[in-house]
């Protein structure tokens, strides 16, 4: 769970947060949440997010994928999208989640991909299909975000100058990023 991973990212993204200071893995990091839940993000851009779970350890008693951690999983994906829409004068908040579970999984890693439904000025939607290793759905969800004016105490906190939220945005935490197209 606590492996380094690289994400690829499209270079103008990383060189617009590095000209703010801005540590973009930690930006895209679930906290201690995903860290715990191993989230990792695979691919990242506005269009499409890419990120896996394993299954062990985030399990409800009858040892089936618990549906909050698909929850979670869906939740990190479309906020990484929403915050990537947004750019870096924006901050992506998450006000709507819907999940619909499919069915069960007893071991392995799940694998979610958020795209799009519709990107705007001030909300950012997103679908977000979780597979297992087989490619059988085992969740369907929508995230919509709402997309804020950066703070100057957002901007603090984004730039190592406060504490960490916890919250959202996104997930990988502890993803190296390797600029990509």
């Amino acid at each position: 769970m606590g492996e380094q991973q690289h994400v690829t990212f499209p270079q103008e993204v990383i060189d617009e947060y590095a000209a703010l200071g801005v540590d973009l893995p930690a930006l895209f990091s679930a906290g201690h949440l995903g860290n715990r839940m191993g989230v990792q993000i695979v691919e990242a851009s506005a269009e499409r997010v890419v990120g896996t779970m394993p299954v062990e350890g985030n399990t409800q008693p009858y040892g089936l994928l618990h549906g909050g951690a698909s929850a979670v999983l869906a939740e990190t994906l479309g906020s990484v999208g929403s915050m990537l829409h947004g750019g870096s004068s924006r901050i992506a908040v998450g006000v709507d989640l819907n999940c619909t579970h499919h069915r069960g999984v007893r071991s392995g890693l799940v694998t979610g991909v958020a795209t799009p439904v519709h990107r705007g000025r001030t909300t950012a939607t997103y679908e977000i299909v979780i597979s297992d290793e087989q490619g059988n759905r085992v969740c369907s969800a929508r995230l919509t975000c709402l997309l804020r004016e950066v703070t100057a105490k957002d901007a603090a906190m984004l730039t190592g100058g406060g504490p960490a939220s916890g919250g959202e945005p996104g997930s990988g935490a502890g993803a190296a990023v390797t600029p990509g197209a």
